[in-house]
Protein backbone atom coordinates (compact mmCIF):
# COMPACT_ATOMS: atom_id res chain seq x y z
CA UNK A 1 0.00 0.00 0.00
CA UNK A 2 1.36 3.33 -0.60
CA UNK A 3 -0.07 7.02 0.34
CA UNK A 4 1.05 10.38 -1.39
CA UNK A 5 4.53 8.10 -2.99
CA UNK A 6 5.55 6.91 0.43
CA UNK A 7 5.61 3.50 1.35
CA UNK A 8 3.29 3.27 5.35
CA UNK A 9 5.40 0.90 7.29
CA UNK A 10 3.00 -1.45 10.00
CA UNK A 11 5.86 0.25 12.03
CA UNK A 12 5.43 3.86 11.69
CA UNK A 13 3.85 6.17 14.53
CA UNK A 14 0.78 7.66 13.59
CA UNK A 15 0.94 11.67 14.85
CA UNK A 16 -1.01 12.22 17.96
CA UNK A 17 -3.63 14.54 17.95
CA UNK A 18 -4.41 17.18 19.87
CA UNK A 19 -6.94 15.37 22.36
CA UNK A 20 -4.36 12.65 22.88
CA UNK A 21 -1.86 14.73 23.69
CA UNK A 22 -3.56 16.90 26.28
CA UNK A 23 -5.36 13.80 27.70
CA UNK A 24 -3.77 10.92 26.67
CA UNK A 25 -1.98 8.42 29.46
CA UNK A 26 1.29 9.81 28.54
CA UNK A 27 0.46 13.71 28.85
CA UNK A 28 1.04 15.76 31.70
CA UNK A 29 -2.64 15.97 32.80
CA UNK A 30 -2.85 11.87 32.86
CA UNK A 31 0.14 11.57 35.41
CA UNK A 32 -0.17 14.71 37.79
CA UNK A 33 -1.12 13.68 41.18
CA UNK A 34 -4.74 15.80 41.18
CA UNK A 35 -5.61 14.69 44.53
CA UNK A 36 -2.40 16.38 45.53
CA UNK A 37 -2.61 19.43 43.79
CA UNK A 38 -6.85 19.70 44.64
CA UNK A 39 -6.10 19.34 48.20
CA UNK A 40 -3.64 22.09 48.35
CA UNK A 41 -5.57 24.59 46.43
CA UNK A 42 -8.85 23.91 48.64
CA UNK A 43 -6.23 24.70 51.30
CA UNK A 44 -5.47 27.79 49.86
CA UNK A 45 -8.89 28.91 48.57
CA UNK A 46 -10.24 28.22 52.03
CA UNK A 47 -6.92 30.18 53.52
CA UNK A 48 -7.92 33.23 51.48
CA UNK A 49 -11.01 32.54 53.33
CA UNK A 50 -9.75 32.82 56.91
CA UNK A 51 -7.45 35.43 56.11
CA UNK A 52 -10.23 37.93 54.87
CA UNK A 53 -12.51 36.96 58.03
CA UNK A 54 -9.46 37.59 60.35
CA UNK A 55 -8.32 41.03 58.83
CA UNK A 56 -12.02 42.77 57.41
CA UNK A 57 -12.23 44.68 60.59
CA UNK A 58 -8.46 45.47 61.24
CA UNK A 59 -8.22 49.10 60.12
CA UNK A 60 -5.05 49.54 61.65
CA UNK A 61 -3.54 46.95 59.28
CA UNK A 62 -5.64 46.84 56.81
CA UNK A 63 -6.30 50.71 56.16
CA UNK A 64 -9.39 51.34 55.67
CA UNK A 65 -9.75 48.18 53.03
CA UNK A 66 -11.26 44.92 54.34
CA UNK A 67 -10.55 43.03 51.08
CA UNK A 68 -7.07 44.36 50.95
CA UNK A 69 -5.31 41.42 52.70
CA UNK A 70 -7.26 39.12 51.25
CA UNK A 71 -6.45 40.28 47.99
CA UNK A 72 -2.68 39.74 48.34
CA UNK A 73 -3.58 36.40 49.81
CA UNK A 74 -5.57 35.18 46.95
CA UNK A 75 -2.47 36.89 44.38
CA UNK A 76 0.05 35.14 46.54
CA UNK A 77 -1.85 31.70 46.04
CA UNK A 78 -1.23 32.66 42.05
CA UNK A 79 1.75 33.55 41.73
CA UNK A 80 2.61 30.27 43.89
CA UNK A 81 0.60 27.88 41.58
CA UNK A 82 2.71 29.83 39.00
CA UNK A 83 5.96 28.83 40.70
CA UNK A 84 4.52 24.76 40.77
CA UNK A 85 4.01 24.58 36.84
CA UNK A 86 7.58 26.58 36.23
CA UNK A 87 9.35 23.29 38.31
CA UNK A 88 7.23 20.77 37.21
CA UNK A 89 7.78 21.88 33.58
CA UNK A 90 11.71 22.21 34.17
CA UNK A 91 11.55 19.36 36.37
CA UNK A 92 13.14 18.10 38.97
CA UNK A 93 16.07 16.45 37.49
CA UNK A 94 17.18 19.18 35.32
CA UNK A 95 16.57 21.86 38.31
CA UNK A 96 19.94 19.19 40.01
CA UNK A 97 22.48 20.97 38.06
CA UNK A 98 20.78 24.92 39.20
CA UNK A 99 20.84 23.70 42.59
CA UNK A 100 23.98 25.02 43.72
CA UNK A 101 23.59 28.36 42.66
CA UNK A 102 20.22 27.77 44.62
CA UNK A 103 21.58 27.32 47.72
CA UNK A 104 24.03 29.84 47.68
CA UNK A 105 21.30 32.51 46.78
CA UNK A 106 19.54 31.24 49.27
CA UNK A 107 22.45 31.82 51.76
CA UNK A 108 23.14 35.19 50.30
CA UNK A 109 19.02 36.10 51.24
CA UNK A 110 19.60 34.85 54.87
CA UNK A 111 22.80 36.74 55.41
CA UNK A 112 21.18 39.97 54.24
CA UNK A 113 18.67 39.71 57.39
CA UNK A 114 21.40 40.38 59.28
CA UNK A 115 22.48 43.49 57.47
CA UNK A 116 20.40 46.99 58.14
CA UNK A 117 18.43 45.50 55.28
CA UNK A 118 16.81 42.63 57.63
CA UNK A 119 13.51 43.86 59.06
CA UNK A 120 11.58 42.74 62.75
CA UNK A 121 8.34 41.42 62.59
CA UNK A 122 6.43 40.01 65.44
CA UNK A 123 9.51 40.04 67.66
CA UNK A 124 11.69 37.91 64.82
CA UNK A 125 14.73 39.80 62.63
CA UNK A 126 14.34 37.24 60.11
CA UNK A 127 12.78 39.52 57.16
CA UNK A 128 14.46 41.08 54.84
CA UNK A 129 12.85 44.40 53.25
CA UNK A 130 13.90 45.94 50.35
CA UNK A 131 11.38 48.96 49.29
CA UNK A 132 8.03 47.68 49.75
CA UNK A 133 8.76 44.14 49.34
CA UNK A 134 9.19 41.51 52.38
CA UNK A 135 10.48 38.09 52.25
CA UNK A 136 11.24 35.56 54.50
CA UNK A 137 14.06 33.63 53.14
CA UNK A 138 14.37 31.12 55.89
CA UNK A 139 11.04 29.30 53.49
CA UNK A 140 13.20 29.19 50.76
CA UNK A 141 16.65 27.42 52.64
CA UNK A 142 14.26 24.92 53.85
CA UNK A 143 13.53 24.11 49.72
CA UNK A 144 17.19 24.75 48.93
CA UNK A 145 18.63 22.74 51.98
CA UNK A 146 16.51 19.53 50.61
CA UNK A 147 17.58 19.51 47.26
CA UNK A 148 21.41 20.17 48.37
CA UNK A 149 21.50 17.03 50.92
CA UNK A 150 19.61 14.86 48.19
CA UNK A 151 22.49 15.65 46.22
CA UNK A 152 25.21 14.69 47.93
CA UNK A 153 23.44 11.59 49.58
CA UNK A 154 22.18 9.85 46.56
CA UNK A 155 24.98 11.10 43.97
CA UNK A 156 26.82 7.61 44.73
CA UNK A 157 24.01 5.69 44.97
CA UNK A 158 22.32 6.47 41.85
CA UNK A 159 25.45 5.99 40.29
CA UNK A 160 25.78 2.03 41.59
CA UNK A 161 28.90 2.87 43.19
CA UNK A 162 27.06 1.91 47.04
CA UNK A 163 23.75 0.50 48.08
CA UNK A 164 23.49 3.53 50.99
CA UNK A 165 24.82 6.58 51.44
CA UNK A 166 29.09 6.40 53.14
CA UNK A 167 30.08 8.50 55.65
CA UNK A 168 31.52 11.36 53.83
CA UNK A 169 28.55 12.05 52.09
CA UNK A 170 26.73 12.07 55.10
CA UNK A 171 29.01 14.48 56.57
CA UNK A 172 28.96 16.82 53.76
CA UNK A 173 25.34 17.20 53.67
CA UNK A 174 25.17 17.93 57.48
CA UNK A 175 27.41 20.84 56.92
CA UNK A 176 25.04 22.05 54.05
CA UNK A 177 22.45 21.76 56.64
CA UNK A 178 24.48 23.57 59.09
CA UNK A 179 25.43 26.44 57.75
CA UNK A 180 21.97 28.26 57.06
CA UNK A 181 20.99 26.87 60.43
CA UNK A 182 23.80 28.83 61.83
CA UNK A 183 22.81 31.76 60.28
CA UNK A 184 19.14 31.67 61.20
CA UNK A 185 19.94 30.87 64.93
CA UNK A 186 21.93 34.23 64.91
CA UNK A 187 18.46 36.53 64.24
CA UNK A 188 17.37 34.51 65.74
CA UNK A 189 14.41 32.56 64.23
CA UNK A 190 14.12 29.49 66.37
CA UNK A 191 10.68 28.10 64.91
CA UNK A 192 12.49 27.86 61.32
CA UNK A 193 15.71 26.22 62.98
CA UNK A 194 13.28 23.73 64.37
CA UNK A 195 11.70 23.00 60.99
CA UNK A 196 15.44 22.44 59.39
CA UNK A 197 16.20 20.15 62.18
CA UNK A 198 13.29 17.70 61.41
CA UNK A 199 13.65 18.13 57.71
CA UNK A 200 17.50 16.95 58.62
CA UNK A 201 16.41 13.84 60.25
CA UNK A 202 13.69 13.45 58.03
CA UNK A 203 16.38 13.40 54.94
CA UNK A 204 18.94 10.89 56.69
CA UNK A 205 16.23 8.59 57.37
CA UNK A 206 14.88 8.37 53.67
CA UNK A 207 18.28 8.39 52.34
CA UNK A 208 19.07 5.23 54.37
CA UNK A 209 21.86 6.31 55.95
CA UNK A 210 22.94 4.27 59.05
CA UNK A 211 20.81 4.82 62.19
CA UNK A 212 23.23 5.36 64.19
CA UNK A 213 23.79 9.33 62.35
CA UNK A 214 20.17 9.79 63.33
CA UNK A 215 20.87 8.81 67.13
CA UNK A 216 24.00 10.79 67.35
CA UNK A 217 21.89 14.13 65.72
CA UNK A 218 19.27 13.10 68.57
CA UNK A 219 21.53 13.55 71.06
CA UNK A 220 23.12 16.18 69.46
CA UNK A 221 20.26 18.64 69.33
CA UNK A 222 19.10 17.39 72.91
CA UNK A 223 22.53 18.93 74.51
CA UNK A 224 22.18 21.68 71.88
CA UNK A 225 19.25 22.75 72.98
CA UNK A 226 20.58 22.67 76.85
CA UNK A 227 23.74 24.69 75.87
CA UNK A 228 21.50 27.38 74.41
CA UNK A 229 19.05 27.70 77.36
CA UNK A 230 22.27 27.80 80.09
CA UNK A 231 23.87 30.25 77.50
CA UNK A 232 20.83 32.70 77.25
CA UNK A 233 21.27 32.91 73.33
CA UNK A 234 17.17 33.02 73.24
CA UNK A 235 15.63 36.50 73.20
CA UNK A 236 13.39 36.94 76.31
CA UNK A 237 9.99 36.95 73.76
CA UNK A 238 11.25 33.26 73.09
CA UNK A 239 11.96 32.65 76.45
CA UNK A 240 8.86 34.01 77.58
CA UNK A 241 7.09 31.44 75.19
CA UNK A 242 8.60 28.65 76.34
CA UNK A 243 7.35 29.61 80.15
CA UNK A 244 4.39 30.51 78.81
CA UNK A 245 4.06 26.69 77.01
CA UNK A 246 5.05 25.04 80.42
CA UNK A 247 2.68 27.07 82.70
CA UNK A 248 0.07 28.84 80.87
CA UNK A 249 -0.89 30.50 84.28
CA UNK A 250 2.46 32.21 84.48
CA UNK A 251 1.74 35.38 82.75
CA UNK A 252 -2.20 35.15 81.10
CA UNK A 253 -1.73 39.05 80.42
CA UNK A 254 1.47 38.52 78.32
CA UNK A 255 3.73 35.39 77.06
CA UNK A 256 0.38 33.25 78.00
CA UNK A 257 -2.55 35.45 76.28
CA UNK A 258 -2.18 34.52 72.96
CA UNK A 259 -2.35 30.28 73.61
CA UNK A 260 -5.23 31.42 76.09
CA UNK A 261 -7.16 33.43 73.48
CA UNK A 262 -6.28 31.13 70.95
CA UNK A 263 -8.01 28.14 72.90
CA UNK A 264 -10.85 29.79 73.68
CA UNK A 265 -11.38 30.64 70.12
CA UNK A 266 -11.55 26.93 68.87
CA UNK A 267 -13.44 25.75 72.18
CA UNK A 268 -16.05 28.42 71.40
CA UNK A 269 -17.07 27.35 67.88
CA UNK A 270 -18.36 23.76 69.05
CA UNK A 271 -18.99 21.32 66.53
CA UNK A 272 -20.40 23.32 63.65
CA UNK A 273 -18.81 26.51 64.15
CA UNK A 274 -20.46 29.76 64.50
CA UNK A 275 -20.50 30.56 60.98
CA UNK A 276 -17.94 31.94 58.44
CA UNK A 277 -17.19 35.70 58.97
CA UNK A 278 -19.35 35.51 62.75
CA UNK A 279 -16.83 34.69 64.99
CA UNK A 280 -17.03 36.77 67.98
CA UNK A 281 -13.21 35.94 69.34
CA UNK A 282 -12.10 36.54 65.75
CA UNK A 283 -14.55 39.85 65.00
CA UNK A 284 -13.54 41.67 68.64
CA UNK A 285 -9.31 40.89 67.55
CA UNK A 286 -9.05 38.57 70.73
CA UNK A 287 -6.46 36.84 69.22
CA UNK A 288 -2.88 38.85 67.99
CA UNK A 289 -1.81 37.58 64.66
CA UNK A 290 -4.71 35.67 63.83
CA UNK A 291 -4.38 35.64 59.70
CA UNK A 292 -0.72 34.45 60.19
CA UNK A 293 0.75 32.29 62.99
CA UNK A 294 -2.99 31.67 64.81
CA UNK A 295 -5.21 31.53 61.77
CA UNK A 296 -6.35 27.80 62.64
CA UNK A 297 -8.17 29.74 65.51
CA UNK A 298 -10.38 31.41 62.75
CA UNK A 299 -11.35 27.88 61.36
CA UNK A 300 -11.88 26.36 65.00
CA UNK A 301 -14.11 29.05 65.79
CA UNK A 302 -15.68 29.90 62.41
CA UNK A 303 -16.02 26.51 60.94
CA UNK A 304 -16.10 24.53 64.12
CA UNK A 305 -14.86 20.78 65.10
CA UNK A 306 -16.06 19.63 61.57
CA UNK A 307 -14.13 22.73 59.53
CA UNK A 308 -11.25 22.49 61.43
CA UNK A 309 -11.08 18.44 61.17
CA UNK A 310 -11.38 19.14 57.53
CA UNK A 311 -8.79 21.47 57.10
CA UNK A 312 -6.57 18.59 59.16
CA UNK A 313 -8.02 16.15 57.16
CA UNK A 314 -7.02 18.48 53.75
CA UNK A 315 -3.65 18.39 55.30
CA UNK A 316 -2.80 14.71 55.75
CA UNK A 317 -4.38 14.28 51.96
CA UNK A 318 -0.90 16.12 51.18
CA UNK A 319 0.98 14.29 53.70
CA UNK A 320 -0.59 11.20 52.15
CA UNK A 321 0.41 12.01 48.81
CA UNK A 322 3.56 12.82 49.21
CA UNK A 323 4.51 10.03 50.40
CA UNK A 324 3.34 8.32 47.78
CA UNK A 325 5.60 9.91 45.44
CA UNK A 326 8.35 9.35 47.78
CA UNK A 327 7.78 5.66 47.87
CA UNK A 328 6.81 5.44 44.15
CA UNK A 329 10.05 7.11 43.26
CA UNK A 330 12.36 6.39 40.42
CA UNK A 331 15.86 6.63 41.80
CA UNK A 332 16.86 7.77 45.48
CA UNK A 333 17.40 11.47 44.72
CA UNK A 334 13.73 11.56 43.85
CA UNK A 335 12.87 9.70 47.18
CA UNK A 336 15.24 11.60 48.94
CA UNK A 337 13.38 15.62 47.86
CA UNK A 338 10.06 13.85 48.37
CA UNK A 339 10.90 12.49 52.14
CA UNK A 340 12.39 16.03 52.86
CA UNK A 341 9.15 18.09 51.74
CA UNK A 342 6.91 15.22 53.74
CA UNK A 343 8.95 15.97 56.86
CA UNK A 344 8.90 19.71 56.20
CA UNK A 345 5.20 20.06 55.93
CA UNK A 346 4.00 17.16 58.48
CA UNK A 347 6.22 18.86 61.20
CA UNK A 348 5.29 22.47 60.17
CA UNK A 349 1.71 21.63 60.54
CA UNK A 350 2.05 20.13 63.65
CA UNK A 351 3.62 22.74 65.20
CA UNK A 352 1.35 25.58 63.74
CA UNK A 353 -2.00 23.49 64.98
CA UNK A 354 0.09 21.67 68.68
CA UNK A 355 0.71 25.76 69.36
CA UNK A 356 -2.87 26.93 68.97
CA UNK A 357 -3.88 24.10 71.34
CA UNK A 358 -1.30 24.19 73.65
CA UNK A 359 0.45 21.35 72.81
CA UNK A 360 3.13 22.74 71.70
CA UNK A 361 5.43 25.92 72.22
CA UNK A 362 4.59 29.28 70.10
CA UNK A 363 7.24 29.20 67.60
CA UNK A 364 5.92 32.00 65.07
CA UNK A 365 5.71 29.03 62.05
CA UNK A 366 2.30 29.48 59.53
CA UNK A 367 0.36 27.07 58.20
CA UNK A 368 0.92 25.39 55.04
CA UNK A 369 -1.32 26.36 51.63
CA UNK A 370 -3.76 28.33 54.50
CA UNK A 371 -1.49 31.16 57.01
CA UNK A 372 -1.18 34.67 55.02
CA UNK A 373 2.37 35.59 53.81
CA UNK A 374 3.83 35.50 50.73
CA UNK A 375 7.10 33.71 50.98
CA UNK A 376 5.82 30.70 52.78
CA UNK A 377 3.10 30.20 49.86
CA UNK A 378 5.37 30.11 47.40
CA UNK A 379 7.76 28.13 49.03
CA UNK A 380 4.95 25.31 49.49
CA UNK A 381 3.38 25.41 46.01
CA UNK A 382 7.41 25.32 44.78
CA UNK A 383 7.67 22.03 46.82
CA UNK A 384 4.13 20.83 45.19
CA UNK A 385 5.93 21.41 41.91
CA UNK A 386 8.97 18.99 42.78
CA UNK A 387 6.47 16.39 43.98
CA UNK A 388 4.88 16.59 40.80
CA UNK A 389 7.80 16.76 38.80
CA UNK A 390 8.42 13.33 40.87
CA UNK A 391 5.27 11.79 39.98
CA UNK A 392 5.41 12.24 36.28
CA UNK A 393 9.41 11.49 36.27
CA UNK A 394 10.28 8.17 33.71
CA UNK A 395 13.28 5.62 34.72
CA UNK A 396 16.48 7.03 34.20
CA UNK A 397 17.27 4.09 31.63
CA UNK A 398 13.84 5.43 29.66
Amino acid sequence: MVSSGYPVSRYSRRPKSLLESLLGRDSVLWRMDWMLFGAALVLSIVGTLLVYSATRGRTEINGGDPYSFAMRHALSVLIGIALAVVFMAVGHRRLRGAVPVLYMVSLLLIALVLTPLGATINGAHAWLRIGALSLQPSEFVKLTMILAMAILLATKVDAGDRDHPDGRSVVSALVVAAIPMVIIMLMPDLGSVMVMVVIVLGVLLTSGASNRWVAGLIGAGVVGAVLVWQLKLLDEYQINRFAAFANPALDPAGAGYNTNQARIAIGSGGLFGKGLFNGSQTTGQFVPEQHTDFIFTVAGEELGFLGAGSLILLLAVVLWRACRIARSAADLYSTIVAGGIVAWLAFQTFENIGMTLGIMPVAGLPLPFVSYGGTAMFAVWMAVGLLQSIKMQRPVSA
